[in-house]
């Protein structure tokens, strides 16, 4: 599996685009996993690569040709060039700088046509040793192109094209009658494998699409599709050292509207909260349902001032109108605000989200539709907390030792 943290650039060019397409209709994050496979892993690439200047080494040695002899520059050449540029783009991606895509799409390319070159310059040497031994390799190189290279069907089949097509002229210049064979042969071969990678990419596809479809329905809530707790928490993990704020929303009267009106009311009242939600919050913040009718607004590099004016305007946004009744009746509910900052109030979730949940309940007290930002008193129960955790958990021996 290939690390997810890293990134490799589209590639730029109409050919490059065009070997790279995976399909219609396939999304832009599954696009750019598809374009990283095509990079593969380092240990598979090497393996390849040697496989093939050794056999071209061998031919070489056998035959002295000047034909065998560019073939086996030729590999040399080709293969140091896209171990170059397999390393400078790992080291791009991880780096989130550009990669050089097209470059190693066109270097695949011309691998496969080294391949294709050396089989043709083997069958016509005459050397059947010689020209059995490129074939079996060019063979087995075939055969990792289409697992290797699935995730862009196009390159594969170009690959494979230029690797064995060349076998079939190679075989009418022999003379041997019995060669003619390869036209059919070739080709249908050509043809299976070029259907088999265009399978394969399709299951990776659906798989990738599931797998993304799953994340979502477990990092999101069913009703209102803002983050669960689970994609609270995992947020937080990518914005820790941002110092967030956090904002704990509890609906003031919701309960008394889900009792009257009933739970198809409440679950459009709760649709219209989010909604207007993560409107006030903008593309920075991370709104999360945490469930019944309490929200949760997780507000990356948010200063006190800035938290403050979002609770505020989160509690006049909410407390308009919202036409969710019965035939299309608007109905109002309110919202009261407990706002807790890092590092002030803790530095994990779990801490930020008890202090909020402290402020908030002070508001609730002071009488609803309020915004209240948490005490160092929070901060300072919370630390005590954790010392007085760390002390229970000493053996008694530790203790005496300690006094």
């Amino acid at each position: 599996m290939r690390d997810t943290k890293r990134v490799y650039s589209p590639p730029r060019t109409r050919l490059g685009r065009w070997l790279a397409e995976p399909g219609r209709d396939v999304p832009e994050p599954i696009r750019l996993a598809l374009i990283a496979n095509l990079y593969g892993t380092l240990p598979i690439f090497v393996g390849g690569v040697t496989n093939t200047i050794l056999v071209a080494g061998a031919i070489t040695a056998r035959l002295p040709q000047p034909s065998m002899l560019a073939w086996l520059a030729l590999e040399i050449g080709i293969c140091l060039s896209r171990l170059a540029v397999l390393v400078v783009a790992n080291r791009a991606a991880r780096e989130g700088r550009p990669t050089p895509t097209d470059l190693n799409l066109l270097l695949a390319v011309a691998w496969a046509g080294s391949l294709g070159y050396g089989t043709f310059v083997s069958i016509v040497s005459g050397d059947w040793t010689v020209a059995t031994l490129a074939c079996l390799s060019s063979a087995a190189m075939v055969g990792g192109t289409c697992f290797r290279n699935f995730s862009a069907p196009r390159l594969t089949a170009v690959m494979i094209a230029l690797t064995l097509g060349p076998c079939c002229f190679a075989a009418a210049l022999t003379g041997e009658v019995l060669l003619a064979v390869t036209f059919l042969q070739i080709p249908f071969y050509i043809l299976a494998m070029t259907r088999a990678a265009y399978r394969l990419n399709g299951l990776l596809v659906a798989t990738m699409r599931a797998e993304r479809e799953n994340a979502a329905l477990a990092h999101h809530d069913g009703l209102t599709g803002l983050a669960n707790r689970a994609g609270l928490s995992a947020a937080f993990e990518r914005h820790a050292r941002q110092a967030p704020g956090l904002l704990y929303l509890d609906l003031d009267g919701f309960k008394a509207i889900n009792d009257t009106h009933g739970h198809a009311v409440g679950d459009r009242l709760l649709r219209s909260v989010a909604e207007r939600i993560a409107d006030a919050a903008g593309p920075d913040a991370v709104p999360a349902r945490i469930g019944g009718d309490e929200f949760i607004v997780l507000c990356p590099g948010q200063g006190r001032g800035a938290l403050i004016d979002l609770g505020e305007r989160l509690i006049a946004g909410i407390f308009a109108p919202h036409p969710v009744g019965p035939e299309g009746r608007a109905l109002t509910v309110g919202v009261s605000v407990g706002i807790a900052t890092a590092p002030e109030h803790g530095t994990g979730l779990a801490a930020l989200m008890r202090a909020a949940d402290s402020a908030l309940y002070r508001a609730k007290s002071l009488g609803k539709g309020r915004c209240s930002v948490a005490s160092r008193k929070a901060a300072e129960i919370e630390t005590a907390e954790i010392e007085t955790a760390d002390i229970s958990e000493e053996t008694p021996e530790a203790r005496r030792l300690s006094a």
